[in-house]
């Protein structure tokens, strides 16, 4: 008898909230690796596919095995390629020096230091990713000292009481040390990392992000016990949260190996509701993201030829 080749590789799960990619791997067990190319950041890197190098910053939230394993690899990539950008890991402060030891240990294993850069960032931290955008650190609750993640936009707006001012007069006021704007902060991409329920999930990050990435590990019954004692989120668990989040897209991702995606789309319809389950998506559910996506690109073409076809429209002829 022939042997049946060995299955493909995984791949990468990939859901479209414009303007922004949300694409990765994420298997509860196995492997989380989230990636926002539009934001230069790698969520977790469990194991690392090559569309990950070109982002400089994991937001590493726990040191489970399937969270972390392809750190030295994605760092020894990014070196040997000469991808632009310091490499650099974010990390739960109490987890900064067994990451380092791991780190130090490949000298020895590869006879040769591989530049890297493991940076503590503190529960409410920030870091610059860019000059108007931060990411900031929550603390959340697993079974290891874990993070949560989101990226912040910042914008300056003019305040209320100086509407309708020339500018000679908003310079004359900003000359005199007046404060005539206010910062605006927009949260992005929230990432919850794996976690239990809790009230940092309903911090007001959370609950005004565009687009919310959570675990969400079990889907049966019977397994509510198995969430609570591994501090993980249960379909169920999703109900309150659904409801209180805005964001347009929530990304499902951490789905058990066991669970079937139509199953898993049955529950989420249960506890959300047909309405709010249209802007949930599953992460490694192919075959609906792939609908999805074609569909978004059907409508943007659509408004491509009509704009296209307004633009080719002759001008009447004058009478």
């Amino acid at each position: 008898m022939i042997p049946r080749p060995p299955p493909s590789e995984a791949r990468l799960g990939f859901v479209y909230s414009p303007p922004l990619r949300i694409q990765g791997i994420s298997v509860a067990g196995e492997q989380a690796v989230v990636h926002v190319p539009e934001l230069d950041v790698v969520f977790d890197i469990g194991l690392c596919p090559r569309p990950v190098l070109a982002s400089p910053t994991v937001a590493l939230t726990h040191t489970h095995m399937d969270h972390v394993a392809g750190l030295p690899y994605w760092f020894s990539q990014r070196f040997f390629q000469k991808m632009p950008g310091t490499a650099r890991c974010l990390a739960h402060p109490k987890m900064v020096e067994p990451l380092r030891r791991m780190m130090a240990s490949w000298v020895d294993l590869e006879r040769q230091k591989t530049p890297h850069e493991i940076v503590p960032i503190e529960p409410d931290g920030e870091w610059q990713l860019r000059p108007n955008t931060v990411i900031r650190a929550i603390e959340v609750s697993h079974t290891t000292p874990a993070l949560a993640f989101v990226v912040i936009e910042r914008r300056s707006k003019l305040r209320e009481e100086f509407h309708g001012l020339s500018q000679d007069r908003l310079r004359e006021l900003r000359a005199r040390g007046e404060e005539i704007t206010k910062t605006l902060e927009i949260p992005l991409v929230a990432y919850t990392g794996d976690t239990e329920p809790g009230p940092f999930l309903l911090r007001d990050e959370f609950l005004r992000a565009q687009v919310v990435v959570t675990e969400c590990t079990f889907f049966e019954d019977e397994h509510r016990d198995r969430a609570r004692i591994g501090k993980h989120i249960h379909v169920d668990d999703l109900r309150p949260l659904l409801e209180a989040w805005t964001a347009r897209d929530v990304v499902i991702a951490h789905v058990s190996r066991r669970t079937l995606m139509p199953f898993a789309r049955e529950r989420i319809e249960a506890v959300a509701g047909k309405e709010r389950a249209q802007s949930v998506h599953l992460l490694m559910d192919h075959r609906a993201n792939r609908a999805r996506h074609d569909a978004q690109v059907a409508v943007m073409e659509q408004k491509a030829a009509a704009a296209a076809g307004t633009r080719a429209d002759p001008e009447p002829a004058a009478e």
